[in-house]
């Protein structure tokens, strides 16, 4: 018992209180320009600055297919129906997928999905990202 409160004393004894010091940050500079890239992207909506890009939307995939053939007829014949909408086909080996529309809401999509029942199949909505639409900001509420 006696060894450890001896022990106890000892190191007690020995400790020194922390002083108070000098703190030097070194940063890169680029961490700034990070950090205003970020702020700009926050008041732009959720844009990169430059680009179209925002975040996550819809699109109505309206053809899956080995055949590159059958890929560009089913996005011409998508395009005459639907000028206004954009079209993307991706190639992911062996498959191309032909998808149409950029849209905010899970809802637009869908208007869509029961305009086109019966001409393409199968039909199915695609969460990813989007070229979102221009929102017209010259209209006034009634």
């Amino acid at each position: 018992m006696w060894v450890g409160l001896l022990f106890l004393l000892v190191t007690t004894g020995s400790t020194k209180a922390q002083t108070r010091g000098k703190l030097e940050i070194i940063k890169d500079s680029r961490i700034d320009t990070l950090i205003a890239r970020r702020s700009a992207i926050g008041k732009n909506g959720g844009k990169a600055p430059g680009s179209g890009i925002s975040a996550y939307g819809y699109r109505v995939q309206f053809f899956n297919g080995a055949n590159r053939k059958d890929a560009f007829n089913a996005q011409n014949r998508f395009q005459r129906m639907h000028p206004e909408l954009r079209t993307y086909i991706n190639y992911k080996e062996p498959n191309f997928k032909v998808k149409g529309g950029d849209f905010r809401t899970r809802l637009e999509a869908t208007k869509l999905v029961e305009e086109l029942k019966g001409m393409f199949s199968p039909l199915f909505i695609i969460s990813e990202r989007i070229n979102p639409p221009k929102l017209d900001t010259n209209t006034t509420a009634p």
